[in-house]
């Protein structure tokens, strides 16, 4: 067997491989079986997504891998990492679809006569079982000839698969067929015999079963043809991820724009990006402020503002303004190329329940050959006629293909994972599904998981006879001078409600106490309360209330005085983000007990668990202590899911049973969890344990249906009380329902976003 050459090189510890000619799952355990007898290697062989993961010690040469796999009996290719890029021309360019299809509509067009004329006594003519065989010997051996093949090439390296059911199965028919026409009865004029579903004793040179082999040929293409482009569809939605980057940009050079490809473009590359264009990959604004549209990337439908000095994301969409972008991640560093690499991690591994199913499948087509040859043996020693002994047999061999048993996994998961990364949530592998049907605990970290982690001005108080409008217009002013947090928050709030600020004839910072300047004439202070105190400036009683009031709710407060007079105070703190309540509501609804875990004080987290609906609240946490509690919880008899953003949950993610980080956290976070969450929603976490749990709920139920479809039919098969055409379609149609099963994922609905 040949295979386009691929160079002999040295890799690293992961090596990737594609595999063609695979047709079913005991053909993966097979390929699987025989990597993993090299010395040093572990492989996983993926028959849904046709790749081989193999981890090999350091300088391994792939080469080895690919001669392996060809004589095993398959073709095998180096996967080579790359930049993601959607392969435009993919939906036509499978020759492997084109073929069965081609094989599909011929054998349907000579089969359905042959079908006809057996089922329908009225329609057989004089030598009509004659001119069957001249439209199912084209069928038998033309259609068919993927079948034989591969069971040849199996039988040749002392392997059995479903192949070599339908090869024996329909060849048999077949033969007998052509025994009886021209060695026996079947073949004189006038002979006539009824379709019937179960097997009656009958003269077995009486009887052809043309109809039985090209049946078979015919509805096993079909079903291997709907199975192929079902596949395609599962794995569509990362075809779709990968669509999502710009083809080009417009580098910025000397001051004129210049189209590039996207691979040209360098880190520290400043490019424009015009109203209606993709951002082409990650980078931060240098100029210009727009809104961007990340709804194809991460699923949030409100696009969000962006100003100089603020990061963007490749493959979003800016629906504003005109912006200057410095590129700061490219290639395969960037965040689609990051997710495109989650999700194909995610599909090419396997759940322990997939495993399972492999193993049964490997070992199941030896059972089922034996099970035919002993239910042959038990007709033929019962005194049965040899046809219904042989019709029996057969029915036995095409039943029992375990096609949709190495199906009912990977299909799901591909479907899953993928309609994951749509939504913006980003599966690391099988095994964290079975993680979320256990998990009874969620432990939420409150800065920027639950809170925004960024300051921000929640209510301002006036003094009796001062405007608010003027208060934020000069406080603004003068905090938009400072760096500090608490500034910006204050100038940004002050921004939002009366627009653009003026600047400050003079400004001076006072370290740790607050600012001052002279705005529009005005002496502005704006800090602590002590630095209103050095110019003798003292809060009156409303203020003072005011202040003291927040302040035991566990925020800050920012004194404003001018002209010798305070004038009000503004209230600042990290703000409980605005879906954090209905996200809790989420997880109590999927039997969840949420837990605020946090290094602020207790009446900061006592605040902010009250607003949101927690209950159980454990403060004042140092961030190498986060561990022990997850441990702590985990010794109660918790099953624990940690949801953080920060470095400092790193360990606490890694430790939970189920990690989930946000996106917009630190990439340590994002390493160490099992899930990412692309968007700062928390309710995103509520979908991904539903889509997880759904996810593993359709594998379960796939497993189950193929499961018991081969168990009950391979008793009806081996009692004669199946048509072996009938068991053909039968067959065939549980892997359509398998695959049609997995791909009812992709109507999964965000509540996120619907809500």
């Amino acid at each position: 067997m040949t295979t386009s050459a691929a160079p002999s090189e040295v890799l690293g510890d992961n090596i990737e491989l594609t595999i063609g000619g695979m047709t079913c799952a005991s053909c993966a355990m097979r390929i699987e079986k025989k990597l993993n007898k090299l010395d040093g290697v572990s492989a996983t062989v993926n028959y849904a997504t046709e790749k081989a993961r193999v981890i090999a010690p350091a300088g391994y040469d792939a080469q080895t891998l690919i001669e392996v796999v060809e004589k095993t009996g398959y073709t095998a290719a180096l996967l080579v990492a790359k930049v993601p890029q959607a392969d435009a021309t993919a939906e036509v360019a499978d020759p492997e679809l084109t073929g069965l299809r081609q094989r599909l509509i011929g054998s349907i067009v000579l089969s359905v006569p042959v079908i006809a004329l057996s089922m329908v006594p009225a329609f057989q003519f004089t030598y009509w079982q004659w001119a069957s065989l001249v439209l199912a010997a084209p069928v038998i051996t033309w259609a068919a000839w993927p079948f034989h093949r591969a069971a040849w090439m199996n039988l040749r390296h002392g392997a059995a698969t479903m192949d070599t059911l339908i090869s024996i199965g329909t060849l048999a028919a077949l033969l007998w067929s052509l025994y009886a026409l021209f060695l026996g009865t079947a073949g004189e004029p006038g002979m006539t015999h009824a379709f019937e579903l179960s097997i009656a004793p009958t003269d077995g040179a009486s009887n052809i079963y043309l109809e039985v082999a090209a049946g078979v040929t015919m509805f096993v293409l079909a079903g291997r043809y709907f199975e192929k482009r079902s596949k395609r569809q599962a794995g569509a939605a990362l075809r779709a991820l990968l669509e999502l980057g710009a083809k080009d940009v417009a580098l910025l050079r000397g001051g004129t724009e210049i189209r590039i490809p996207i691979e040209d473009l360098a880190v520290d590359d400043e490019f424009v990006v015009r109203p209606g264009e993709k951002i082409p990959t990650d980078g931060v604004i240098v100029e210009g402020t727009s809104a961007i549209d990340a709804s194809m990337l991460t699923g949030e439908s409100v696009p969000v503002e962006v100003a100089p000095g603020e990061n963007v994301v490749g493959a979003t969409v800016n629906v504003g303004g005109r912006l200057v972008v410095r590129a700061t991640r490219v290639g395969t560093d960037t965040q689609l190329s990051q997710m495109a690499r989650l999700v194909e991690d995610a599909q090419s591994g396997k759940a322990e329940v997939q495993r399972l199913a492999d193993r049964v499948a490997g070992v199941f087509v030896p059972i089922v050959i034996a099970i035919a040859v002993g239910t042959l043996a038990v007709w033929l020693g019962g005194g049965f006629p040899i046809s219904a002994a042989f019709t029996a047999a057969v029915a036995v061999l095409i039943i029992a293909c375990p096609c949709a048993l190495g199906l009912a996994t990977p299909t799901a998961l591909l479907v899953g994972t993928g309609r994951g990364a749509q939504l913006g949530i980003l599966i690391k592998g099988p095994e964290v599904l079975e993680s979320t049907r256990r998990i009874d605990t969620i432990v939420l970290d409150k800065t920027g998981t639950v809170t925004t982690g960024k300051m921000t001005m929640l209510a301002v108080h006036t003094a009796d006879g001062t405007d608010e409008e003027e208060l934020l217009r000069l406080a603004g002013a003068v905090e938009d001078a400072s760096e500090h947090p608490i500034a910006q928050a204050v100038a940004k709030g002050a921004t939002q409600r009366v627009g653009a600020l003026s600047t400050p004839e003079s400004f001076l910072n006072i370290e740790g106490r607050g600012v001052q300047g002279i705005v529009d004439g005005h002496l502005v202070l704006v800090g602590r309360e002590s630095l209103l105190a050095d110019w003798s400036i003292t809060l009156d009683d409303g203020l003072a209330a005011a202040k003291a009031e927040a302040e035991k709710a566990g925020r800050t407060v920012v004194a404003v005085a001018w002209d010798g007079q305070a004038r009000g105070v503004l209230v600042v703190a990290d703000a409980v983000k605005a879906t954090s309540a209905e996200a809790i509501t989420q997880f109590k609804a999927l039997g969840l007990r949420p837990v605020l875990l946090t290094g602020d004080n207790k009446v900061v987290a006592a605040q902010v668990a009250a607003q949101v609906g927690i209950e159980e609240v454990i403060a004042e946490v140092l961030p190498q202590d986060k561990v022990d509690v997850i441990i702590g919880l985990q010794r109660d008899g918790r099953t624990v899911a940690m949801v953080g953003d920060g470095v400092n949950d790193a360990a606490a993610l890694a430790q939970s049973d189920l990690g989930l980080a946000m996106g917009t956290g630190a990439d340590v976070a994002i390493e160490a969890a099992d899930l990412t969450l692309v968007r700062g929603d928390l309710r995103s976490a509520a979908d991904a344990i539903r889509l997880s749990r759904r996810t593993l709920a359709t594998i379960k139920g796939n497993l189950f249906w193929a499961f018991a479809y081969n168990v009950a039919a391979i008793p009806l098969a081996a009692l004669g009380l199946l048509n072996p055409m009938l068991a053909g379609a039968a067959m065939a149609f549980s892997s359509v329902f398998v695959v049609s099963n997995s791909l009812r994922l992709r109507s999964f609905k965000s509540q996120a976003v619907t809500s």
